[in-house]
């Protein structure tokens, strides 16, 4: 049997305590020794070591440490060194990055209260929490915090708030009372309280029934330990790549060593050539580039308000299909605001944003005087004297000062010209009697200047109606009758129908002499006012953010602790549940399994009432379906799914350190728009990580293949070490980092997401490499041929021709690469990197070849001019040869397109 099921004096019993004295200290020492402290555990972390070791396991750095081998081994020291360095700091990258990411259990901790007052011996006394062992008898009032998990046993308008476990930051009234249930969530647990939680009012003692692990922050701490972090697509594509060049560079170089054995060469030499090929292969530079262009995308969206923790996270939000958000203050603004107001058989609507003291009243649509209307006026003013919050100017913005519910009473009357402030030069509060989950009203006698006095009421409308026979209609009270009664239940059910929460108003002039007593006292005879209907509202920007991530292919899916109610009118109100879309509870959850829940989460867009269990499940069925999934979340409750998800998502206003620390992406506005602008972001990244692949390896190909033909052919090599890694370290360095600052194609956030499984060359992308690399090899070869045979004597001068030929081919090629279609899909001088960045390689190419100290180190010989129109136009045939024909394709499918599209639209 669950302790919320128990009655408070078995709860006793069953944890083998004394409500009255408490633990002795014998009893307190055996279940410390038998259960430990009341801390929460830490799985065994590798040592930093090992940290820094797993950073060279990557099949990337493995080529590169190859590449590094090979050079020593031909005698190029200055090639091994400049790779050396590479992996080197792609190493310390990683380590320092990995080593940060793990500290969620840390922040856990410090959620723990370091002091709490048990009950020892008969006596009260602060102990440490860690001290707590089930049995303990604790008390806690307004401010302190939670240090175990308890059982209730008095409660005095005890109100605890529970966002770090459930997400919802309204604090819950508390109660002693059992409950009957099974499967009843943390959120509906009212007659606990948990590790980690904060009481806002009132006061309470409860019996410790789990400590430590034993808690429900715990068993987060567990799943938080347990969770696997996913491989991102972008990790898994680099790992496909470094296999394919590992593949192609011991293929190489056994072809090399075959085809010159065959032809009589020696056999060591050609070992050395097949190396030499090898190099050729490797991009060097990729690793690095890829960093980089991680690293300016994380500028970028710092600009779009996100901090990004973890550098792959970037490019995994462009290929999220899924988006799992927390409702309350990511979708919502987190500030309960009146929308309806009710009295006497008027509906009114009320405007604006949050808690600032600015709207419209209306009726039917036209605008309405508050001072005008006896019944709307007293709604208003009834609803901040019954009050016990305040909304305080801090600087530009209106914040909240007590309870959300009150605060949004509060801010509707602001709006109306009625402040707390303007009331208390008018009215003085004499009594009052706070809110109780029982009366489930809060009453207070207020006395005005005349000296009258008079009782106010507010609280649960279905309670209200049935101790006010009299009600206020037509501004004149009227009794109570059937016909009054029944509108009044209609208003009820109208607004709770649009999950509005409902709070009804009610008054009682006393009479001369007349004293109250107690609540029953007050709370007898009154006149009913009206009904004020407040929700979160949602954020104004995310219904456009959810609409145009549909466009991009991405589902959005709202998993939430609020009520299935409310939360299906906000998904509503957003687009987000489409009709015949499924809402499903908590309580619905518990007897599914993961393989259960899969067979439902395509059509499910609602989660209410959720535990983290829950959306741990919830994270798991999707990825299982396929998708990449990122997580939102706020609370210690989310940190399980937003670490386990492909890419985790915490607030930066209201998130805990927990979710922060488990997470990829950190939102610094809390809102659900800024991940639409992650997404848009982070595609993009993608776009430009396969052009600058496009760019290397193309370059690379053309490099492999001079190199292959010359050996083929039984020429000379064509470039000498030294001249491959310039152009791959230097020359392609620097293009390939300017793709990475490419702005984004029109149609980016029109697309569907990639496939997870796509591979790095899908698209095309492989195809394209191989063409424009072949035709660099060519072109590049056959500069050398020419130059050779005019003269056989300048091998060093034929070899600076083919060198300046490579290097102008593939500077030619980078604007290429910059679409999908062809050079002239996009204007060419669009990204200005770009075209500095050609500059540069052009004028380091031409300090190589005609500056003296560098001709030796390098092998180049001066350029002649008229050379030079013979390099210029070999190596714009790569890019320029295929435009026509790819132009004419592109025509043909356009046509193809459109006779379809005009095929479909007759039928």
């Amino acid at each position: 049997m669950n302790w919320y099921e128990l009655r408070a004096h078995d709860v006793e019993k069953k944890a083998s305590t004394n409500v009255k004295a408490g633990l002795t200290e014998p009893e307190v020492n055996a279940r410390l020794k038998q259960f430990g402290p009341n801390e929460l555990q830490e799985a065994k972390r590798p040592s930093a070591l090992a940290v820094f070791l797993a950073q060279f396991k990557d099949f990337m750095v493995l080529v590169l440490i190859g590449a590094t081998v090979v050079s020593a081994l031909l005698g190029e020291m200055v090639d091994a060194v400049a790779i050396v360095a590479i992996v080197i700091i792609n190493g310390v990258l990683g380590f320092f990055q990995e080593r940060k990411a793990e500290k969620s259990l840390e922040a856990l901790k410090e959620l723990a209260a370091p002091q709490v007052t048990a009950l020892r011996n008969g006596k009260w006394m602060k102990i440490p929490s860690k001290g707590l062992v089930v049995g303990d008898v604790i008390k806690f009032a307004s401010g302190d915090r939670i240090g175990a998990d308890v059982r209730l046993v008095e409660t005095s308008s005890l109100y605890i708030e529970e966002s770090a476990l459930t997400g919802e930051s309204v604090p819950v009234q508390k109660r002693i009372e059992a409950i009957q249930g099974a499967n009843i969530g943390i959120g509906d647990q009212s007659n606990m309280a948990f590790m980690g939680t904060m009481v806002t009012r009132g006061s309470g003692v409860g019996v410790v029934i789990g400590t430590g692990m034993k808690t429900a922050m715990g068993q987060i701490a567990n799943m938080l330990q347990n969770a696997e972090e996913a491989e991102t697509p972008l990790q898994r594509r680099l790992e496909q790549l470094g296999k394919i060049l590992i593949v192609i560079a011991l293929a190489l170089t056994a072809l090399v060593v075959l085809v010159g054995v065959y032809q009589g060469n020696n056999v060591y030499h050609m070992f050395l050539a097949g190396v030499s090929l090898a190099v050729a292969a490797i991009p060097e530079g990729l690793p690095a580039i890829v960093t980089v262009a991680l690293s300016l995308g994380v500028q970028r969206m710092i600009k779009k308000r996100s901090i990004v923790r973890k550098l792959p996270a970037v490019e995994t939000l462009g290929c999220a299909s899924v988006i799992c958000s927390d409702k309350t203050g990511t979708m919502t603004q987190n500030k309960m605001m009146v929308t309806h107001l009710w009295s006497g058989g008027q509906m009114w609507n009320v405007s604006g944003q949050g808690y600032h003291p600015s709207g419209t009243f209306t009726r039917n649509n036209e605008p309405v005087n508050v001072t005008d209307t006896r019944s709307l006026y007293q709604l208003l003013t009834f609803g901040t004297l019954c009050n016990n919050a305040s909304i305080l100017k801090r600087k530009k913005d209106y914040v909240l000062d007590g309870d959300p519910t009150e605060g949004a009473l509060v801010a509707a009357a602001m709006k109306a010209g009625i402040t707390r402030e303007g009331l208390q030069d008018q009215f003085q509060i004499v009594k009052e009697f706070p809110f109780d989950s029982a009366r489930k009203m809060m009453s207070v006698v207020v006395r005005d200047r005349n000296g009258k006095q008079f009782v106010v009421t507010k609280g649960a409308p279905d309670v209200l109606l049935q101790v006010s026979p009299t009600i206020l209609w037509s501004n004149k009270q009227q009794p109570m009758v059937a016909l009054y009664k029944n509108e009044t239940q209609q208003a009820i059910h109208a607004l709770g129908s649009q999950a509005l929460r409902t709070i009804a108003i009610a008054y009682r002039p006393l009479k001369d002499g007349e004293t109250v007593q107690d609540e029953r006292d007050a709370e007898s005879n009154l006149m009913f006012i009206g009904l004020q209907g407040m929700i979160d509202p949602p954020r104004p920007e995310v219904k456009q953010a959810v609409q145009e991530c549909r466009e991009a292919g991405i589902r959005t899916i709202m998993i939430t602790g609020d009520h299935k109610v409310t939360a299906m009118a906000i998904a509503k109100q957003l687009d987000i549940l489409p009709d015949g879309g499924r809402a499903v509870e908590g309580s619905e959850l518990v007897n599914m399994t993961v393989e259960d829940l899969e067979n439902i989460v395509e059509s499910t867009y609602v989660f209410a009432r959720v535990s983290p269990e829950h959306k741990l499940k919830i994270v798991k069925a999707l990825q299982n379906r396929g998708h990449i999934v990122a997580m939102t979340g706020d609370g210690v409750n989310d940190a399980p799914a937003i670490k386990a998800s492909d890419i985790g998502v915490a607030m930066g206003i209201t998130g805990t350190d927990v979710a922060k620390e488990a997470s990829s992406l950190i939102l610094l506005d809390d809102n659900f728009a800024t991940i639409k602008s992650a997404i848009q972001e982070g595609r993009n990244i993608y776009e430009n990580i396969r052009k600058f692949i496009r760019y290397l390896l193309a370059s690379n190909v053309g490099e492999i293949l001079v190199m292959l033909f010359a050996m083929v052919l039984a020429l000379p090599l064509p470039l000498v070490p030294i001249q491959i890694l310039w152009v791959n370290l230097v020359t392609d360095g620097l293009p390939a980092m300017a793709l990475g600052l490419d702005s984004p194609e029109d149609d980016v956030m029109r697309r569907k997401p990639r496939h997870p499984k796509e591979g790095v060359f899908a698209r095309g992308l492989g195809w394209k490499i191989i063409s424009r690399g072949f035709l660099i090899g060519f072109v590049t070869l056959l500069a050398f041929i020419i130059t050779y045979n005019q003269n056989p004597n300048e091998l060093k001068y034929a070899q600076t021709v083919a060198f300046a030929t490579l290097v102008l081919a593939q500077l030619i090629h980078v604007f290429d690469c910059r679409s999908e279609h062809s050079v002239f899909h996009r204007n060419p001088f669009g990204n200005v990197y770009l075209v500095g960045a050609v500059i540069i390689s052009v004028l380091l190419m031409l300090v190589v070849i005609y500056y003296p100290p560098l001709q030796p180190i390098f092998d180049t010989l001066p350029i002649k001019s008229r050379d030079w129109l013979l390099i210029i136009g070999l190596s714009s045939i790569p890019t320029f040869m295929l435009v026509g024909s790819l132009l004419t394709g592109n025509k043909k499918k356009k046509k193809k397109r459109v006779m379809y599209e005009g095929q479909v639209n007759l039928k």
